[in-house]
């Protein structure tokens, strides 16, 4: 009977008297980590997308683009009293410097800030606005 050639098609890990070596000079066994490193990596290429996705930088983009977009699109005159300080969940959050304007724009001009900002940012940006005197 002749001697197998060893399979050479994946890479070999250290022998068991290695590991056992190794663990003794590292004070701890990492052989669970060395393997699952060798088995289950991945490379950028695969992970990168994945990452990408869960940074939403289309969603933060377009974000990003409803102050300048606010001046634009809203009366001059409710700009000079009202600026969006932030967007959480798709509420975007305005600030009004005065009780008055407050009352002026959510009781006659609220629909029309949000359909415009819709319309320019889409529904899934702004869903919804909240007004707050500060």
């Amino acid at each position: 009977m002749t001697p197998r050639a060893p399979d050479r098609s994946r890479p070999r890990g250290p022998s068991r008297a290695q590991r056992q070596v190794l663990a003794e000079w590292r004070r701890i066994d990492l052989t669970d980590e060395e393997i699952a490193r060798r088995v289950g990596g991945r490379s950028v290429g695969q992970v990168l997308p994945e990452v990408l996705t869960g940074l939403r930088l289309e969603q933060k983009k377009s974000e990003s683009n409803i102050v300048p977009l606010w001046a634009q699109i809203v009366d001059p005159l409710v700009a000079t009293h009202a600026q969006p300080v932030g967007l959480h969940k798709g509420t975007l959050f305005v600030r009004v410097d005065s009780s008055v304007w407050l009352t002026e724009i959510v009781r006659y001009r609220r629909r029309e800030i949000l359909e415009r900002l819709q319309h320019a940012l889409g529904k899934e940006t702004i869903k919804k606005i909240s007004f707050r005197v500060g």
